[in-house]
């Protein structure tokens, strides 16, 4: 199911946008904590994420800059903000779509679905510095090389790379993995994590990911460790 983080600090707006959305079949997730929401909404995988630009502590302009330097997106801009002035900055940023509040239901549920469907068809290439990954086909390029990821190497390596340089908790791979932390061996995630490490040794990218005992992992540069 796709999912929609909604990055938005009015209270009833946000409630009002949330029942919009899953009226649709839309998973959602709000943030209503401002103190790390470029973390948070990392952390949520969102499929799409529809950002207010007047935010407390880091506006929806750096918030907006930040997910697009990681590779995240689409990104839906709402907000009460109408110059045009705004809304070119926001593209420059790397919005996707701007729309300006109030909204009819409709227009935004059908701005959404246009952004998914590209997006779902596009490949994108999400860049950690020395190698990049292409989301949609799974394969990690190194230089002129390149190697197909199986699918929970993809899963694991994007969300080190989105998170970067902050710990991907164990709980998070669970739930991308599998969909929940309940009954789930950590063993299983451990062993999968040999093979995704196996993998980039296998293409120059040794030591790479660093575990922290009792916490998660996090990716790395060589002289990291």
């Amino acid at each position: 199911m796709e999912r929609i983080v909604i990055v938005e600090d009015d209270v009833f707006l946000r409630e009002e946008l949330q029942n919009i959305l899953e009226k649709e079949g839309y998973s959602v997730e709000c943030i209503s904590s401002f103190d790390t929401p470029v973390k948070d909404i990392i952390s949520a995988s969102p499929s799409l994420i529809l950002l207010d630009l007047n935010l407390p502590n880091l506006s929806g302009f750096d918030i907006c800059r930040a997910l697009k330097t990681k590779g995240i997106g689409p990104i839906l801009v709402l907000t009460s903000r109408n110059q045009l002035n705004d809304e070119l900055h926001a593209l420059d940023l790397g919005a996707d779509d701007y729309l300006t509040k109030p909204c009819h239901p409709k227009r935004l549920i059908a701005r959404v679905q246009k952004l998914l469907h590209l997006y779902k068809n596009m490949h994108v290439l999400l860049d950690a510095g020395d190698f990049q990954i292409d989301e949609l086909a799974n394969i990690l390029y190194v230089g002129k090389d390149s190697i197909s990821l199986s699918e929970n190497e993809g899963i694991i390596i994007k969300a080190l790379v989105k998170a970067s340089p902050l710990v991907v908790k164990k709980e998070e791979l669970f739930h991308l993995l599998w969909g929940s932390s309940e009954y789930v061996d950590e063993n299983i995630l451990q062993v999968n994590m040999t093979r995704l490490r196996k993998t980039l040794d296998g293409v120059g990218l040794s030591n790479r990911i660093k575990t922290i005992r009792g916490v998660g992992y996090q990716l790395v540069g060589d002289d990291s460790l």
